[in-house]
């Protein structure tokens, strides 16, 4: 069955850095998009940065772009998400995801259980 273990998260200053890691297995991860999304505190799940299965290109959205980038090592069946210049608004839950085939990067069919990062002085 799929599964998505994500692993990295912790306490950062702002300013400072994290990196998230997803572990997939039970499925061919190469073939797969995949993104990271994020629920803050009494908020609705958000999407953060996605990829498609050939890294043809990276998408971010507006509030992570120029700090985050998203990657991925097939050979590993792992996702990375570097988190650069973190700010209190990144405090949330980030979930790693599987995007349904043929569907945006947004519409996933299967999500970790996440790992917390917190941004505070």
């Amino acid at each position: 069955q799929v599964q998505l273990v994500e692993s990295g998260g912790g306490l950062a200053q702002p300013g400072g850095s994290l990196t998230l890691s997803c572990s997939a297995s039970g499925f061919t991860f190469s073939k797969y998009a995949m993104s990271w999304a994020r629920q803050a505190p009494g908020k609705g799940l958000e999407w953060v940065a996605g990829m498609y299965s050939d890294d043809s290109d990276r998408f971010y959205d507006d509030s992570v772009k120029g700090r985050f980038t998203i990657s991925r090592d097939n050979a590993k069946n792992t996702l990375y998400l570097q988190m650069n210049n973190l700010k209190p608004k990144d405090t949330a839950l980030y979930y790693c995801a599987k995007v349904s085939p043929g569907r945006l990067l947004w519409e996933y069919d299967y999500w970790g259980q996440g790992t917390q990062v917190t941004v505070s002085s």
